[in-house]
């Protein structure tokens, strides 16, 4: 089975629909949503705060370059425009971390990196990636490391400006089976 955790941000238009355009895209994958952040735009460019959420998937007849073809889909489906980076955007859904099983897969391909090679130092990833998955562990210079250990390390006032918020996507978990 390959499991995959998914950052998803927005700061155009309607940032709520936007994100649950991701959850409504992946439809019986999804296993986990994050509750909504706010947070501050990441890496210098003037722009309007984001909201962002994580959400954990899987799909047994997918790699990890099938998801990411799948959220380029959903940020095309969104009118995603990749101009400036780290500008403002409609959409953007970052593979964070993806399993085979039980086996993390590292990725240095020219398509895909894996585990994406900024997570550990985003605390707009790792907060909401804490509330679905407190044991969470990410690979980082090659050693896994406990999410929540990596967040300790970010700066207080970047923690800071990931704020809580009363948004929830519409999230409806399969029943398990019998």
């Amino acid at each position: 089975m390959t499991s995959t955790v998914l950052s998803i941000g927005s700061n155009i238009g309607d940032r709520l629909a936007r994100l649950q355009s991701v959850v409504d895209g992946l439809g019986n994958a999804v296993r986990a949503v994050s509750p909504v952040f706010e947070t501050d735009a990441w890496g210098g460019v003037e722009q309007s705060p984001f909201l962002n959420a994580v959400l954990l998937a899987d799909d047994p007849g997918l790699d990890c370059h099938d998801w990411l073809r799948r959220g380029q889909r959903l940020e095309e489906e969104a009118d995603r425009v990749r101009g400036q980076k780290w500008g403002p955007r409609t959409l953007d859904v970052d593979l964070v971390t993806c399993h085979d099983g039980d086996v993390e897969v590292l990725s240095r391909d020219e398509d895909l990196t894996l585990p994406h090679p900024l997570a550990h130092l985003r605390a707009f990833v790792l907060i909401p990636w804490l509330v679905v998955d407190p044991d969470a562990t990410l690979t980082v210079v090659g050693r896994s490391r406990r999410v929540a250990h990596l967040l300790e390390e970010i700066d207080p006032a970047e923690r800071a400006g990931v704020r809580p918020t009363d948004l929830a996507l519409d999230f409806h978990p399969e029943p398990a089976a019998d």
